[in-house]
């Protein structure tokens, strides 16, 4: 049997201010999305930033690295990086580029638009399970705002 502790009871910690802040509130939500996002794509082998490379290429077929680039805010050298495992899984290839020769497109191969209807069924599944507590019309605003943020 345990020793009952004398410590006394906790006493309330004032987060107002935290609470009042974007940024606070902002991770303190997306840590708690990322969190349950990271946990199922994990059965994809999939991570944030690779997911959104692969949705980006699944709904722009034929796009360059520049294009993915510049929509996901990340450098070039960084991208490199990402696309390699990917073309190593088959999940996307290369290909010559219709309009400039300089370029490469790129495109999912049938494995890779398989295992995206599949995590982009489970992240939209995520979503919803994460704005339980908010309406539609929540949810939209939501997204509206947060987009005026980083836009």
């Amino acid at each position: 049997m345990a020793e009952p502790t004398n410590n006394p009871p906790a006493e309330p910690i004032d987060t107002r201010f935290l609470e009042s802040l974007i940024g606070y509130n902002a991770r303190r939500a997306a840590l708690a999305v990322i969190e349950q996002f990271l946990q199922h794509m994990a059965a994809y082998e999939l991570r944030p930033v690779s997911f959104s490379v692969l949705s980006l290429v699944k709904h722009n077929p034929g796009i360059t690295s520049s294009q993915l680039c510049t929509a996901l805010g990340i450098l070039p050298p960084n991208l490199v990086g990402l696309l390699k495992p990917l073309v190593k899984r088959a999940l996307i290839e290369r290909r010559p580029h219709p309009h400039d020769g300089r370029a490469m497109a790129l495109h999912l191969t049938s494995t890779g638009r398989t295992l995206m209807a599949k995590a982009e069924a489970t992240a939209a599944e995520l979503e919803l399970q994460a704005t339980a507590n908010l309406s539609k019309s929540e949810r939209t605003t939501l997204l509206q705002l947060l987009k005026k943020v980083y836009a």
